[in-house]
C-alpha cells in the first residue's frame, strides 16, 4: 500500500529523467492529473494524457528535454509531507529559484502553481517545488 502517491509520482518522473525517457506511465487519479496539467502549463512537460487499460486509468506523460537532449525538470521535492504539512497564506507563497522554478499548490481552487495562485489571491497546502 503507498502511504504518499505524491512522492511516488515525483520519484516515478524523476527516474525517467534520470534514465533519459521519452515518456511515462503511471497509475492515473485525480490528484497526479492536476499536478501533470500544472507542470504541462508551466512548461516542464509536452503533454499528459490519460488512457484506459482494461478497467484501469493510466497517466501518460511525455517529458520535455532541451535542443541540446538535457532535460528541463532538474529538480523535483516534495515539500508537505503526510507527516508535516506545510500551508502558506496568499501573501507567503514562495518562490523558487527567484522565479526560475515553480510551486505547486492544492488551493480552494484546484491545483495551481505559486505564481498562479498569487494572481488568483489565493493560499493553501505546498505540495512540491519544481525546477
Amino acid at each position: 500500500m503507498l502511504t504518499d502517491p505524491i512522492a511516488d509520482f515525483l520519484t516515478r518522473i524523476r527516474n525517467a529523467n534520470i534514465l533519459s525517457k521519452e515518456r511515462l506511465e503511471i497509475p492515473s487519479s485525480s490528484l497526479k492529473e492536476a499536478i501533470a496539467a500544472v507542470l504541462e502549463r508551466e512548461g516542464f512537460v509536452r503533454r499528459y494524457r490519460v488512457i484506459t487499460r482494461g478497467k484501469k486509468k493510466v497517466l501518460q506523460i511525455y517529458l520535455k528535454r532541451t535542443s541540446e537532449g538535457e532535460t528541463v525538470i532538474a529538480h523535483l521535492e516534495r515539500i508537505s509531507k503526510p507527516g508535516r504539512r506545510m500551508y502558506v497564506k496568499k501573501n507567503e507563497i514562495p518562490r523558487v529559484l527567484n522565479g526560475m522554478g515553480i510551486c505547486i499548490l492544492s488551493t480552494p481552487r484546484g491545483l495551481l502553481s505559486g505564481e498562479e495562485a498569487s494572481r488568483v489571491g489565493v493560499g493553501g497546502e505546498v505540495l512540491c517545488y519544481v525546477w
